[in-house]
């Protein structure tokens, strides 16, 4: 703009080009003024959307960890110390029921609509389907998938801890603990005509013996209290997550056995009493080896992936 006016007076006479030229000038420093203003204000302008541009370039992105990423590593902290009997303490436990708590059934990638929810009339067992997760030295990680009528049959965890999460369904539970206080080498007596010296039978105490409707709470059991031998009946299709801590494992004495239970009335044994409002919550357990009533089938795990770190 001062240029443009300086050009116009040009030829013009001195004294007038004089007058001119300091109003001119006037006008031009104010100008200038103006334009380095301008350009300040430009230039901060520029340099604060730089600084803006490059906070945000410097800014971490949100990592988005998958709920069963989330459980994998809650596991791997509350079960670090993880052993036969070594129970974690209450706050662990709580940490780890609070995140199963919060699972569904999308975030382990299963739905009431796959095949093996459906009802099945030509098998006289219901398969079982057993979705393995994970498993290290420390726990494991895995879902059951029982079909309606579907029977998990009576079965211990010897010095674990385990957690049960229904995913979605109506289960049965019934579960025992051992009772402690039985006299040693009683002999036990069935009928009047037979005596066993060593009794294969041991005496347990209900626990739990009630149905669970998903969503419901994590259920946990403890090595020698909780319900540490358990029975799941499906009574409709339904989903369980498991989480072992430790799994289980043969050369550490860890061996799944699997139970009949009897009334407490079926066998009478010398030194033990109950009194009778309390028969009804005792039941004798005997081991078993033939599992005609147990079909479990392998399926590969197709939920979101878990990253070990």
């Amino acid at each position: 703009m001062g240029r443009a006016t300086l050009a116009n007076i040009k030829g013009k006479g001195f004294s007038e080009l004089a007058k001119e030229v300091k109003t001119i000038s006037e006008d031009t420093n104010k100008v200038s003024n103006t334009n380095k203003n301008r350009n300040t204000t430009s230039s901060d302008s520029s340099g604060k959307k730089n600084r803006r541009r490059t906070r945000k370039m410097m800014m971490p992105t949100a990592v988005v960890v998958s709920p069963v990423q989330r459980l994998y590593d809650t596991c791997k902290d509350v079960f670090a110390l993880s052993g036969t009997g070594i129970v974690p303490n209450r706050d662990k436990i709580e940490q780890l029921r609070a995140v199963l708590d919060k699972i569904l059934p999308e975030d382990v990638g299963v739905t009431p609509k796959m095949p093996f929810f459906k009802r099945q009339v030509t098998q006289p067992a219901p398969t079982i389907t057993y979705l393995h997760i994970l498993q290290c030295e420390k726990f494991s990680m895995g879902i059951f998938c029982l079909p309606p009528s579907g029977v998990i049959p009576l079965h211990n965890h010897p010095g674990m801890t385990v957690f049960s999460k229904l995913l979605f369904g109506t289960v049965h539970i019934k579960s025992y603990d051992w009772v402690v206080d039985v006299p040693p080498n009683a002999s036990v007596v069935v009928n009047p005509s037979q005596t066993v010296q060593h009794p294969e039978v041991r005496l347990a105490e209900v626990k739990v013996d009630s149905y669970f409707t998903a969503p419901c709470n994590t259920s946990i059991l403890y090595p020698a209290d909780g319900g540490n031998m358990h029975c799941f009946t499906a009574v409709t299709a339904c989903a369980v997550l498991d989480v072992l801590g430790p799994p289980y494992s043969d050369p550490d004495g860890r061996h799944c056995t699997y139970y009949l239970d009897y009334p407490f009335t079926k066998f009478s044994v010398d030194g033990v009493t109950v009194p009778e409002e309390e028969k009804d919550k005792h039941a004798w357990l005997q081991e078993r080896e033939n599992l005609e009533d147990l079909v479990v089938d392998g399926a590969p795990y197709t939920g979101p992936e878990i990253v070990e770190n």
